[in-house]
């Protein structure tokens, strides 16, 4: 099977695709299967807030290697979500977590396309993860996505979506970095322009970093940002609470356990503290608009940060209403 289409490999010399899922990601990286099959879960329903037809071949393929680093024969890779693959129980901590995925992954999804039409045409994906944006969504003609991850992560990620005939909308620019390195010069070479407005996206990142780790990353995002440039990002705050809750439920606690709390609740006001002007969404209005009820009560929400320099536009992302499907580690973060 040959590359897959639209993709650009970027980065020092040539690294190899043959990789295939019979290597099992670990730590960080595992928490993206988790986000793949909570897409997947969603993806089946039939008022799904967005279509990913991709998630599913994630979750086949992390059990597929699972087993094999194991030794067992054979894998249930199924094409629908199983309970025992981590459809949670309504009502549970983890339908919560589940929720806010979900909700996350459509607000996300609207503020790229927002992103779109105010006529940007760069795309940087942090972390990415399982991520199939590129894939999934429709973008307009000239846009260039960029994709920053460990080369472990996006490796596997290609072997996948090349198994499955994946063909992107755009111009995707896979580029292994780690995000504590030089992660900035890699993207530069990759053919990123800094000079450029580019759409910004930290999606489930800055809570697997210390406070000094976050403030160093979203320093560099500044550097790279010119006047007009838009990052969206979680809120930060609720993360004692969800903390304290999942130590009743083991799974949970070990995922937990590999957070670190970024900016916490400060994250908006370090950014319109250095250069940055905040719009503050609520997940619970989000949900409500897309028609969704909140399983329980909701403590987080994001931020949309706009680079000063450039006035502001009102934001297209909240008025999306009711659900339409959208037409829409050892990795330095899930998606």
């Amino acid at each position: 099977m040959g590359p897959v289409s639209g993709t650009v490999t970027a980065g020092r010399g040539t690294w190899r695709r043959c990789m295939s899922a019979s290597r099992p990601l670990h730590g960080v990286a595992r928490t993206a299967l988790g986000v793949a099959r909570m897409r997947a879960a969603e993806s089946a329903r039939p008022d799904r807030l967005f279509e990913d037809p991709y998630a599913q071949a994630f979750v086949a393929a992390g059990a597929q290697s699972q087993a094999a680093a194991i030794g067992e024969a054979t894998a249930d890779t199924s094409s629908s979500p199983q309970p025992e693959q981590g459809v949670p129980e309504p009502g549970s901590l983890r339908a919560l977590m589940a929720y806010q995925t979900v909700i996350r992954t459509r607000f996300y999804d609207d503020y790229l396309l927002d992103a779109c039409d105010r006529g940007i045409r760069q795309i940087v994906l942090l972390a990415a993860g399982m991520d199939t944006r590129a894939y999934r969504l429709g973008w307009p003609v000239g846009l260039r996505l960029y994709e920053v991850d460990l080369p472990s992560v996006l490796e596997f990620k290609d072997d996948v979506m090349s198994g499955a005939d994946a063909v992107t909308a755009c111009t995707r620019v896979s580029c292994p970095a780690d995000l504590r390195e030089d992660w900035p010069s890699a993207l530069t070479e990759a053919g990123f322009a800094p000079g450029e407005p580019t759409a910004w996206l930290a999606e489930g990142l800055l809570i697997y970093l210390t406070a000094e780790e976050a403030a160093e990353l979203l320093t560099r995002i500044g550097d790279l940002s010119a006047p007009g440039s838009r990052l969206a990002c979680e809120r930060g705050d609720g993360i004692d609470w969800l903390r304290e809750q999942a130590k009743e439920v083991p799974a949970l606690s070990r995922a937990v356990g590999l957070w670190k709390g970024g900016l916490g609740d400060d994250t908006g006001g370090w950014l319109e503290g250095n250069g940055w002007s905040v719009e503050q969404h609520d997940l619970s209005s989000l949900a409500e608009s897309y028609g969704r009820t909140p399983p329980t009560a909701s403590r987080s929400g994001f931020l949309v940060a706009t680079r000063e320099g450039d006035k502001p536009e009102e934001s297209a992302v909240e008025v999306s209403g009711a659900s339409d499907a959208s037409a829409a580690d050892e990795s330095n973060l899930p998606d």
